[in-house]
């Protein structure tokens, strides 16, 4: 999958979001997987939940792409 940007979803911050970055380049505050889809669809590249939720290209930090609450300090 050369051409396609390096995604990290960084730990859900304790209002619940997630800063998204692609490329070194911050895409959003994400509040939902959809939102991650919807900013790659803006940044080129086409997936679903589904695929998102399970892509090798986007890094999952502080918890997968279901977890967006923080954890209790």
């Amino acid at each position: 999958m050369v051409g396609h940007p390096s995604v990290i979803a960084y730990p859900p911050s304790p209002t619940g979001d997630r800063r998204v970055r692609a490329d070194g380049e911050i895409l959003g505050l994400a509040h939902s997987l959809a939102d991650v889809v919807e900013f790659l669809r803006r940044a080129g590249l086409e997936v679903s939940e589904y695929e998102a939720a399970r892509s090798p290209l986007i890094e999952w930090r502080g918890g997968g792409p279901y977890v967006w609450v923080a954890p209790p300090p």
